[in-house]
Parts: structure tokens; sequence; C-alpha cells
């Protein structure tokens, strides 16, 4: 690729800024959705009459069908075109969550909860590669570091705000919310959004990849799920992990055979890619992981009420896009793995505050230590997606996408398996020794995942305008 490569020359959009607010709002809903379930559980079970296993899957049938899906979602934005498939998927998300919150029982919850995560893995690689497409130069980098401010710190928002609605007009709101907002974006955003060329993209979607690697990525979720649940030698976690592991094979077969494959074997092999994919597992990852060890301990160590718990989080949300708006200015300045290596040090050095400090007390331990982590991992955010955005050519960009924010799901779920085994003995005791242990395997994890990116991780700055290399 020519460093001078101006496939791009068009003058920019002149309402991308305006269209990127509507953009990182809907986003903010999909990532909201995660965790902001988790606060209202126990209202959930209460008013439906649901136990543990059924709780498990409000939350995970979301994550499952959102991370199983997203290849396929930014498949069909590079063959459909972006437009259609952000306001379908917009659209969906919206429906399913007015089902979800006017549920009476827990199959229709269940049901509007894995429909929205369809809708989720519609619009979000779709709505990633228009921002990236839209912006080009400088802005791109400032635009993905708003974009990836809102995935670390919806996370954090969302406790905040399911801790609100939770305790304020029910938990069915934590849903309902998504309503009026999905309706004015779906108002106003088809105007702001720029018109785009389809036609030398048109080819048969792949049907049989789409089928395994959503398989494939479900299974795998649903065995880290149940390895949390039941722990990693259990037949339930095994079995599933195992045939995750066989459907991938199958993937990666009928990839290398079809004419229009989902991905181009070649695509995941790159190094931007694979830098974008690393990142964003580690990040999220970790991410959820504090959340979920954070709010355990805070409600059962610390006996912190549901809206005290989300407050909590609150510093974490602010250092999170923080750390995402450092990143965004840096990482064209002084290179990816400059970033990345510092931001994975600093989350190193924020859980080992945890580790040290957090029988001191919630403002002394939990605080700082939470909110040095998340400084640390909003910038990996910004630098996991500029990096595997970089060098894509824009036909790639929505199945480029759907890979980044596959890992994104992934990730969140690897982290609770591993996390909720680790410290399932201090869970159970209700003392900070388990959670300790739990934030030590978090420090050792960013500290590996440092040294990785120290080999990983381009040195170079990546370039600008959409291709490989800085000048």
């Amino acid at each position: 690729m020519h460093p001078h490569h101006h496939h791009d020359a068009r003058p920019p959009h002149p309402r991308r800024w305006s269209a990127l607010v509507l953009l990182c709002l809907a986003q903010a809903m999909l990532v909201v959705d995660i965790t902001v379930v988790n606060v209202a559980l126990p209202s959930i079970g209460g008013e439906l009459g649901l136990g543990r296993e059924a709780l498990t899957w409000i939350v995970t049938g979301y994550t499952l069908t959102f991370g199983g899906l997203m290849l396929l979602g930014g498949r069909l934005a590079d063959v459909f075109g972006r437009r259609p498939v952000l306001l379908s998927g917009l659209a969906l998300f919206t429906l399913a969550s007015l089902a979800a919150g006017v549920a009476d029982d827990g199959g229709v919850l269940l049901a509007g909860r894995l429909a929205q995560g369809v809708g989720a893995a519609l619009l979000s690689p779709a709505a990633m590669s228009t921002v990236t497409t839209m912006f080009h130069g400088r802005e791109r980098h400032r635009a993905l570091g708003v974009w990836a401010a809102i995935g670390g710190g919806g996370a954090a928002l969302g406790v905040l705000i399911g801790g609100l609605l939770t305790a304020g007009p029910g938990w069915e709101w934590v849903f309902i919310v998504n309503v009026p907002i999905g309706l004015a974006v779906l108002a106003v955003l088809p105007r702001l959004l720029p018109p785009e060329s389809t036609s030398d993209t048109i080819g048969r979607v792949d049907v049989p990849g789409a089928v395994t690697v959503t398989l494939a990525t479900a299974s795998l979720v649903y065995g880290l799920v149940r390895a949390g649940e039941d722990g990693w030698g259990s037949i339930t976690a095994l079995a599933p992990i195992a045939g995750a592991v066989v459907l991938y094979a199958v993937f990666a077969l009928v990839e290398r055979r079809w004419p229009q494959p989902l991905v181009r074997l070649p695509l995941l092999t790159r190094r931007t890619t694979v830098t974008g994919v690393f990142l964003m597992l580690v990040a999220t990852g970790l991410l959820i992981s504090f959340f979920f060890l954070g709010s355990l301990y805070l409600q059962q160590v610390r006996d912190l009420s549901a809206l005290r718990t989300g407050l909590a989080f609150l510093p974490a949300a602010v250092t999170v896009t923080l750390g995402a708006h450092l990143a965004g200015n840096l990482v064209g300045r002084v290179g990816p793995r400059a970033v990345a290596v510092g931001g994975l040090l600093v989350t190193g050095v924020g859980a080992g505050w945890l580790v040290w400090m957090l029988d001191r007390g919630v403002a002394v331990g939990f605080l700082p230590g939470f909110a040095l982590a998340a400084l640390g991992l909003g910038s990996l955010f910004v630098t996991a997606t500029t990096t595997a955005m970089s060098a894509v050519d824009h036909r790639e960009a929505g199945v480029t996408s759907g890979i980044v924010t596959t890992f994104h799901e992934l990730g969140g779920s690897i982290g609770v398996a591993v996390m909720s085994t680790v410290a399932a003995a201090g869970i159970e005791a209700g003392t900070a020794a388990g959670f300790t242990g739990a934030f030590a395997v978090c420090a050792a994890t960013a500290a590996v995942a440092a040294a990785v990116c120290l080999r990983l991780v381009p040195k170079e700055r990546i370039d600008t305008s959409g291709m490989t290399m800085a000048h």
C-alpha cells in the first residue's frame, strides 16, 4: 500500500460531528445494556419469580446474541450498505427494549433480551465503520477516541443508571428508557448520515460461514458462563467450549472455500487486526471483571445499597473517558505500542492498589485503585479500535469492526467467568480476602498483556487516512 494513497480524498462530510453524537448515543444504549441489568437483578427475580439460573440468562442472553451475530452484522453492512443495516438494527433494539420493559414473565423478558442482542449486532459494527469512513486524518483518532470512551464509560454508566432506575421508578425502566432515546435517534439520524455507494460490494452473503461462526461464538460464551457457575472442570463448561473450538475450525474451512467469504482469512492474520482484537479482549475482560468484582464487593462486604454502589462507579466512568480522550490524542503522535503498554501498566498499578489497600475501606482502598485502573483501560479501547481500523479498505470496514466488537463481548464473558471462579471463596464468605486474590489476578493479567504488547503492537505511528504506515 502506498502511504500517499488517497482513495478517501472526498471532502469530509459536513454533518459528521452531529452524526457522531447520535451514533455514540445509540452505541451508549447498547453498551449500557450489558451492565445496566446487574443491579436490577434482585428486583427482577423477586417480581417475576426467577431463580439464579434464569437471572443469569437475563444478563448473558443479550451478550450471547450480541457477540454471536456481530460478524454477520458487519458483513451485512459491507454488502447492503451501512445505513440500512444501522437503522434496522436501531429499530429492532428499540422495539425489543419495549418488549423487555413490559414483560410480565421470564420468557418474554428473555425473548426481549435476545432480540435486543440481535439489534445491537446489526447496529454496532455498522455504526463503528460509519464513524471510521466519515472521518479522516487526526479527526479520525479524535472521533474513535470518543467512540471508544463510550465503550468503557457506558459499562460504568450502566451500573449507575441501573441503580438509579431500580431504586426509583422500578426495574422495568432499565429497558423502557431506551425507547424514547431510540425513537429520537431514528427520527434525526437518517438526515445526518453520508450517502454511500454499494454497487461494487454486492455479493452473496456467506450463510454457512455466518451460521458456523454464530454457533461457535454462542457456544464459547455459553461455556464460559457455565465455567463461572459450575467451575472450569465441569462437563457443562468443557463440552460447549470444545464444541466452539471445533466450530471455529469448520468456520475457517468454510471461509477458505467460499467465493465471497464472511471474513477473508488474511484479514484475521493482519498485524493491525490481531493487535486490535488482543487489546479489546484484554481491556473488556479486565473492565467487566472490575465492575463485576466491585459491585459484589461494595454490596456484600461494604453493605452499600444498589444506588450507592452505582454512584461509587462514577469516578471510574470519568477516568475511562479521560483515558480514551488522552489516547485518542496520543496514538497518532507516539504510535500504538507506547499507548498500549502505558495503559496496561497504569491498569496494573490500579489493580495492585486494590490488592494492597482494599481493606482500608471504600474511599481510600477501593475508589482510587478502581479509578486508576479505569484510566488505563480507557486508553486501551481507543488503541484497539484505531489500530484495527487503520489499514482497512472501506469495503471491509464493517466486517473488521464486527471482529473487534465480537471480542468486546467475548472479553466480558471470559473476564466474569474467570473472576467469579477466582473470587468464589471470598464472595461466599463476604470477606475482602477473596476479592484481593481476584484483583491480584487482574494485576498479573495486565502485566503479562503489557509484555505481549511490546512484541505484538506496531511501534510506528499508524496513518490517519485509512492506509497503513505514517509518513
